[in-house]
């Protein structure tokens, strides 16, 4: 018999108080809304001695398949993964990884990827970790490991699921709250909820470094940061409230305060969803993750459906701008085992 483990993350929209949950930082306060699609990973366990090689890979989006080796030539983020958990002993693997969500989307999918690989590859090993250490996990695995930058929020999403009050006292330690919704606003927040691709994977790297250096000389205290904070519980008492105006204006001052780090934060496509946005009644717009070219905007829709449609279709007319579809996620990550004939 071939054990199989499957496991899936969501991704997250919506991350107000984004740049606030990163070393520089210091402190922050996120809010951020887990959904669909998913990260989705299978990995089969073989007899060591049935197989060729020990790890085997297959990225789907990608099309690619290849062989873990502990050079990272490939996808460094999975293979980097791989490297930190490895495989059973007397066991090979063969790892597939998808997602719905287009690459580049800035809507934390490296993050779900991360956490539902690394969740699947204990459960190979007969290990459970919960939400919060996996999701340090994974965020060890970009900064400690890849030496890239990252902060807190994307990991925790993913682990969590649900509406995420994150409160990070000292970076990178946080406490994780989930927002409890009534029925109503639940299904409200999921019928609003819009998340707009703009069609091109997100890019900005050296945007992003310039606003780091930035931030690191200004110092946690810095003004805009302190706006960026605030723009979450905001957020958090708007929900409590079942009031959407006030979660979209919190929305729309966070896109404002990201376009204060650095205008090209809130690109020209962007800026061109919101202003259809506003033309067709939307409540609140936001540039999803650090912002930039490319990548996605969370809207909220009002009240009138037949218009949220119309705005929908006018922007597929205005940019070939699309619509991922979502639903809200009220469980983080999850793994499971099947078994299959050899």
């Amino acid at each position: 018999m071939i054990r199989t483990y499957h496991s899936r993350a969501p991704i997250r929209v919506c991350d107000n108080g984004g740049w606030t949950d990163t070393w520089f930082a210091k402190r922050g306060r996120i809010f951020n809304i887990a959904v669909s699609p998913f990260a989705e990973v299978q990995i089969d366990v073989h007899p060591r001695a049935a197989r060729e090689h020990e790890i085997e890979v297959y990225a789907e989006n990608f099309g690619e398949r290849f062989v873990h080796s502990n050079d990272w030539s490939h996808h460094p983020l999975i293979e980097a993964a791989i490297t930190r958990i490895g495989a059973p002993a007397g066991c090979a693997l063969h790892i597939s990884l998808f997602s719905e969500a287009p690459p580049g989307a800035s809507t934390g999918t490296s993050a779900a990827v991360t956490v539902a690989l690394l969740a699947a590859l204990h459960a190979t090993h007969c290990r459970a970790p919960d939400p919060h250490t996996l999701a340090y996990e994974a965020h060890a695995v970009e900064t400690e490991m890849l030496k890239r930058q990252s902060g807190i929020q994307d990991q925790l999403a993913a682990a969590y699921g649900g509406v995420c009050d994150i409160d990070m006292h000292d970076y990178p330690h946080a406490r994780v709250s989930q927002i409890a919704l009534n029925e109503t606003t639940a299904f409200e927040l999921e019928r609003r909820l819009a998340l707009i691709y703009v069609g091109k994977s997100h890019d900005s790297s050296t945007v992003h470094e310039r606003v780091i250096r930035e931030l690191e000389d200004a110092g946690p205290d810095d003004a805009r940061i302190e706006t960026l904070r605030q723009t979450a519980p905001r957020s958090v008492a708007a929900l409590q409230a079942g009031d959407m105006a006030a979660l979209g204006a919190a929305m729309i001052d966070n896109t404002h305060a990201q376009a204060g780090l650095n205008p090209a934060l809130v690109g020209a496509d962007a800026q061109r969803i919101i202003a259809i946005a506003r033309d067709y009644g939307a409540l609140g717009w936001k540039v999803n993750g650090a912002g930039g070219d490319g990548g996605s905007v969370t809207l909220l829709c009002g009240d009138d459906a037949s218009q949220a449609r119309a705005m929908l279709h006018a922007m597929e007319a205005a940019g070939g701008y699309r619509r991922i579809p979502t639903r809200l996620s009220a469980h983080g990550v999850r793994v499971w085992e099947t078994h299959s004939a050899a």
